[in-house]
């Protein structure tokens, strides 16, 4: 379940991935919500993918674990 549909993504308030730089190239902005946490392109405001927390929780935590070995 989503907390927001994808027209109301302009009450979010989008944080841009630290590691995406300041070129333009490939950026990732994440915005979190009560339940859930939603992950966009910056380049276009359309699309994102929306994740309960649960979810984006094992995602962090594998991408931690796959990141450091």
């Amino acid at each position: 379940m989503n907390d927001e549909r994808p027209e109301d993504q302009s009450r979010l308030t989008w944080v841009k991935s630290s590691y995406s730089g300041t070129s333009g190239g490939e950026c990732v902005e994440v915005a979190t919500a009560p339940r859930t946490t939603h992950v966009r392109d910056s380049k276009t405001v359309g699309p994102m993918l929306s994740f309960e927390a649960p979810t984006w929780s094992v995602f962090l935590g594998e991408t931690a674990r796959h990141a450091n070995g």
